[in-house]
This record gives C-alpha cells, structure tokens and sequence, in this order.
C-alpha cells in the first residue's frame, strides 16, 4: 500500500475543524487566507497519498474560498505548482487578473508564486489535488509558468489520460507498494507536462527521467537536511537505485552528492542565523549537524568567518 494519510474533520470539534483545515492546505500547498460560510462546524474529508516529492489528495468538502496573496507569497513560497480535477461542484478562479469558471471534469491550476482566489460554488466540492514542486516538472519553467491558469479538460484528449490515472490511482491504493511511488510520480509529471503542452497548443521539451531523477534526489535532500542520518546509501536506498548509480548521476553537477548535501545545510543554516534569534548550537542542529564543532569549522570553511560573527554582521 502507498504511503496514505486520512483527514476527517469529523473527529475534531466544530470550532478545531475550519483552522485545522486551513492548516492543512497551509502544509500541502502554501499558506492560504481561508473564509467560508461553513466555518462555524466545518466538514471536510481527505487522503494524502505520496508519491515520493509530490502529493496527491483526494478530498470532499464545504464552499469556501482561497486566497493567496502577495504578502502571503513574500512569507513562504514552496514554489509548487496545484492541480485539481474537479468532479463535482464548480469552481471560480482569478490568477493574473484572469477570470475562468471550472466545472466537472475541468481540471485547475494554480501556482504558489503567484496571487489567485478561488471561490467554490453553492454545492460540496469533491477533486483531487496534485501538488508538484516546480522542479520536479520535466519541462522548462517558463513553459509551466505560461501554462498554469490557462482552460484545461480532464474530459478527452491527453486531459483524459489524466483523469483515468489520477481516478484509478485514489480509488484504491492497497494495489500498489511503496516501492511503486517514485514510478507513479513519474507518470504523473510527465503526463501533466503533457496536458501543459496541449494546453499551450505548442510542444513540449521534456527533460529525460535521468535529469528528473536527479530533480528528485535534491528535492528528498531538501525536505530530510534535519536528519543527521542522510547521507548518500540513504539517498540512494529511498530511490531505490544503487549507491554508485547515485553517484554517476551527480558526476554531471557541480558538486558531489555528499557536498551537495553540506552546502545545502550550510546554506540553510546561514539563513537562520541572519534572520533568526535561535541558540547557535540549535540551528546546527536543526540542519543535521549533530556536533556544533563540526558546524563552526564547516560554516568558516564555506564563509570565511564563525556562526558567532556571521550572525552579528547581519544584525
């Protein structure tokens, strides 16, 4: 069975429902503005299935409205771009300035670096969303970026290939296994950037699965850089390749698989200290570096001076 997590509002109480919802497509997609006439005693329900970076999530629920704004976008911005099949309710959207109205079997885009609202109709709503971050696309990002937003149908053509994955992946994940997640998520992308190109009446250049698969290793470096544990067997083990296979695939980037990893680390770190008041210590170890040691001769090493003196010339 694929990795799959539930989410009732049923099993909270009325006023807990409508914010822990909020908080959920907060985690899923991006921070959002939420408001709904339901809010008092809302009812939602949902699956999230991985597919090892991206995520896909089956939901029934309330009216509402979404909106992410410039200010929102200039907090956090997990640069991922949504998807969502409707299959039942309709929808209105604004992205750009641009107006559209979505209804069964249409399928929506949004992006979470740019401002939109989406405000449903009267009826419950029931979709499926996708969430993919923009580097796992195998195509160029200034074609996304062009496509999201734009009329797309899950009804015939490519948009119906879609719709019979996305339906017959959720209806039923006890027939796949964990191992056939990172699969499936390819599948999913490349059709995806299919349905792009349709909708851009223009072809698409999909990168080759080697460049995707390297797309995909750094973005499961991203979301682990706390875990003291990762390292490349454990990389390559998630991924279900070999160790020196791994390593052949970073031999075309700029740095090892294992320097990729510290400069990532380091770079994270580098931000909090500049921006955060958290122990020194702490933010080591919040990026992986057991020993804060290690840290301080690392980050003096990559920055030419101590966490201590990087953090009072930002202040």
């Amino acid at each position: 069975m694929l990795d799959e997590a539930v989410f009732s509002s049923a099993d909270l109480p009325a006023a807990e429902r409508f914010p822990a919802w909020r908080d959920v497509m907060a985690s899923l997609h991006a921070p959002m503005d939420l408001t709904s006439d339901y809010a008092a005693d809302f009812d939602a329900r949902m699956r999230v299935i991985d597919l090892g970076g991206m995520v896909v999530w089956p939901a029934t629920f309330d009216p509402l409205t979404f909106r992410r704004s410039r200010k929102l976008i200039r907090q956090s911005d997990p640069e991922t771009v949504h998807l969502s099949l409707l299959l039942q309710g309709s929808a209105g959207m604004r992205l750009d300035r641009h107006e559209k109205t979505c209804d069964v079997l249409d399928i929506h885009t949004n992006d979470s670096s740019r401002p939109y609202e989406i405000t449903t109709g009267d009826a419950r709503i029931k979709s499926i969303g996708v969430e993919i971050p923009k580097a796992l696309l195998p195509l160029p990002r200034h074609q996304a970026e062009k496509a999201v937003g734009l009329p797309m149908s899950g009804k015939d053509g490519i948009g119906s290939l879609l719709t019979h994955f996305l339906t017959q992946l959720t209806s039923d994940t006890a027939a796949y296994q964990p191992s056939d997640a990172p699969r499936l998520g390819t599948v999913l992308t490349d059709l995806v950037a299919a349905v792009f190109g349709h909708a851009l009446d223009r072809p698409v250049v999909l990168e080759s699965h080697k460049r995707t698969l390297v797309l995909r290793i750094k973005d499961f470096i991203r979301r682990n850089l706390h875990d003291p544990a990762l390292n490349p067997g454990m990389i390559a083990a998630a991924h279900h390749i070999s160790l020196s296979y791994l390593h052949r695939l970073f031999r075309e980037e700029a740095e090892t698989v294992a320097a990729w990893i510290r400069v990532q680390r380091l770079e994270s770190a580098r931000r909090d200290l500049a921006t955060g008041t958290a122990p020194i210590h702490a933010v080591a170890a919040r990026w992986g570096f057991v020993r804060a040691a290690d840290f301080t001769r690392a980050f003096r090493a990559a920055y030419g001076v101590a966490p201590k003196e990087y953090r009072a010339s930002a202040s």
